[in-house]
């Protein structure tokens, strides 16, 4: 069993976003209580119900935090940064929750009921935050809601929500009206008391201002849960500290090595990283990176080399033994599929080795880069994943005379099933948005070799001969992932000519 991870801020992380949550939605419906007792007169009864107005005035604060406490609750339960479905009994759990939390909050509205309303007015109401709930939690695990999308550009807290306020609306009142017509034709099925009373009491008007109110109250919650979660998180201790002072690069490279694989910290472990390697925001941090043993340096390529390997191994699996047959193909394109799930840590991995490689040439004091190897560990990873990613793509990949080489030279396989000559295209399809996947990170690929290129230029071009390259850029007596040397090699050269497409 993995070791948790270090005691403090970044272990902590996702449990204080969690009750900044809690907060958000407390405060949600405070205000939302507020502002119905304000304008809700208190003092009088129900003559049907028997109960003070104010009674029920006084249990809608504690029915509102009761059903976003419940909202929050199924978003923890299903919550996840990588795409793998949550189990099915905590699918069912959130279900459940999501339209207890729907129930709730159509139900605290029983106070805004007139005086002339019975018991089946509020029957009636908590059977429409039912069926709101219900819709809701069809549309979340139906389109795969619960999936983290962590964003390209980090904003403030307040703009992160502001974008959110539209989509969250348009939304709302997509699900409000989906309710308001399921209600409609599921009420046949109710007893006559509640029919009536559902149509005498409450206008149409009023039942679809409620449930579209409480929708965009949920899809506010979903929004915040969203941003709040994908924020980065510092992995360091704080500075002029004894920590930051003897190791600083503890926090984030424990997470990284013992934290639960795919984990929600695990991904903002390498989200950390990759903004250090990137921007100036913290260059005391990347410049302990390059201390001068070389071990750290390469504990953190170590850590970002093997979930692209283990990506690239998954593709080489996936066109094992292509054939034409249509069962095996579609077989195929789900191993791929699968591998591609994995795809917003390799592009981290991908940036931060970048990165990294390209800045040693000026920040890495010691060598350590070069002297351990990971330059060539690195080009050849990333080159042996571009090469796995183009065969999915159509590329041909076997070695080509030199004279040859050149994107006019490239030949495309069929896009239909299967294999001809060396190329394959089982990604080619539309799929699941397959395609689109592969481009991206090929595109991610390529950009990150461009940038290790174009940093080592003098040296690649001083070196340019095959000879030369594979000893000094590909890892020797170690075979690619996926590939041939010959193949990497030329791979290289295209870069090199910056004539790699």
């Amino acid at each position: 069993m993995d070791r948790a991870p270090p005691r403090g801020a970044p272990r902590d992380a996702v449990g204080q976003r969690w009750l900044a949550v809690f907060a958000f939605q407390a405060a949600l419906s405070a205000a939302a209580s507020a502002l119905r007792l304000a304008v809700f007169p208190r003092g009088r009864s129900h003559p049907l119900l028997g109960v003070p107005t104010g009674l029920l005035l006084a249990l809608d604060p504690f029915l509102s935090c009761a059903a976003t406490g419940l909202l929050a609750l199924a978003l923890l339960l299903t919550e996840s940064p990588h795409p793998r479905p949550p189990p099915l009994p905590r699918s069912a759990l959130a279900t459940a929750l999501l339209a207890a939390a729907g129930t709730l909050c159509v139900g605290a509205a029983a106070a805004m009921l007139p005086e002339d309303a019975g018991w089946e007015a509020v029957a009636w109401l908590g059977f429409r935050g039912a069926v709101l709930g219900s819709i809701f939690a069809g549309h979340y695990f139906g389109r795969r809601r619960w999936l983290l999308q962590f964003p390209v550009l980090q904003r403030p807290l307040f703009y992160g929500l502001k974008m959110g306020l539209l989509p969250s609306g348009n939304r709302a009142l997509k699900l409000s009206i989906q309710a308001f017509l399921i209600s409609h034709f599921l009420v046949f099925f109710l007893p006559w008391q509640f029919r009536k009373g559902g149509s005498v009491i409450l206008t149409e008007i009023s039942i679809l201002m409620v449930t579209a109110a409480v929708s965009f109250c949920l899809e506010i919650n979903y929004q915040f849960v969203q941003v709040v979660h994908t924020r980065r998180c510092s992995f360091a201790p704080p500075q002029s500290t004894a920590a930051a002072e003897t190791n600083p690069t503890e926090f984030i490279l424990e997470t990284l090595e013992q934290s639960d694989s795919r984990s929600l910290i695990q991904y903002l472990a390498y989200q950390d990283l990759c903004v250090v390697s990137e921007c100036n925001v913290e260059p005391w941090r990347r410049a302990a990176f390059f201390e001068e043993s070389g071990e750290t340096y390469k504990r953190i390529v170590t850590a970002c080399l093997k979930p692209l390997e283990e990506f690239t191994s998954k593709i080489a699996e996936a066109l094992e033994g292509l054939s034409s047959d249509k069962p095996e193909l579609m077989l195929q394109q789900s191993k791929l599929f699968s591998a591609f799930d994995d795809s917003q840590i390799c592009t981290w991995c991908a940036r931060t080795l970048a990165v990294l490689t390209a800045r040693s040439r000026q920040e890495d004091r010691y060598g350590v880069a070069q002297l351990t190897g990971c330059n060539a560990a690195v080009m050849t990873t990333l080159l042996s994943a571009l090469v796995a990613i183009e065969t999915c793509l159509g590329k041909k990949t076997n070695p080509q005379p030199v004279h040859s080489l050149g994107p006019e030279n490239i030949r495309w396989a069929s896009l239909s099933t299967g294999r001809k000559g060396t190329g394959v295209s089982i990604a080619s399809t539309q799929k699941g948005g397959l395609h689109k996947k592969a481009y991206t990170m090929a595109d991610v690929l390529r950009t990150s070799v461009y940038q290790i290129v174009s940093a080592f230029i003098d040296d690649l071009r001083a070196n340019a001969k095959p000879s030369s390259l594979e000893k000094n850029w590909i890892s020797e007596g170690r075979k690619p992932v996926y590939g041939s040397q010959a193949v990497l090699v030329q791979k290289l050269i295209l870069f090199i000519e910056y004539r790699a497409v």
